[in-house]
C-alpha cells in the first residue's frame, strides 16, 4: 500500500512537471506583434530609419513589423490605394526573441499622389493599419 501511494505521488509529481514544462514552452513559442513602421529608408536590422507617413511619387516605401517572442509564423502586408490592393506580399519567419521583418514598395514610374494605408497581418490576423500619404514631387522641395 505505501509502494503504491509513493508511486502515485511520484507520478503525480511527474505529471505536474509535465504540464508546467509545457506551459512554459508554449509561451516562449508565441511571436507577437510589437511596433508597426513606415518611413523612407531601412537600417541593416530590418528595422525604419527615416519614419514618415508623407512620401513623393518617387520614393521607395519601407514598412516594418517588429515582434517579440521566439516561435514561427506569417507575417504580411496590404498595401492599398483608393480602396484598391495593390500589392500583398507576405514572408513566413521564424525568430527567437525580438525581430524586424521589413517590407518595402516602389513604382518606377511614380506613385499616383493620394491617400494610401497599409494593413499588416500576423498569421492571417490584422495587427493594425497605418495610413499614409503621397503628395506631388514639387511638395517636399
Amino acid at each position: 500500500m505505501q509502494r503504491a501511494r509513493r508511486r502515485f505521488v511520484a507520478a503525480g509529481i511527474a505529471g505536474l512537471a509535465v504540464i508546467l514544462l509545457a506551459a512554459g514552452c508554449s509561451s516562449d513559442q508565441h511571436l507577437q506583434a510589437t511596433t508597426i513602421q513606415l518611413g523612407r529608408s531601412i537600417n541593416p536590422d530590418k528595422t525604419v530609419a527615416s519614419h514618415t507617413t508623407r512620401f513623393k511619387p518617387s520614393d521607395t516605401i519601407y514598412a516594418a513589423v517588429l515582434t517579440d517572442g521566439s516561435g514561427t509564423g506569417t507575417i504580411k502586408v496590404r498595401w492599398l490605394y483608393a480602396g484598391r490592393v495593390v500589392s500583398e506580399p507576405e514572408e513566413k519567419v521564424s525568430y527567437r526573441g525580438p525581430a524586424a521583418t521589413e517590407f518595402h514598395i516602389q513604382n518606377n514610374t511614380g506613385f499616383p499622389p493620394g491617400e494610401y494605408s497599409i494593413e499588416f497581418y500576423l498569421d492571417g490576423k490584422s495587427i493594425g493599419t497605418r495610413p499614409f500619404r503621397v503628395d506631388e514631387e514639387k511638395a517636399h522641395r
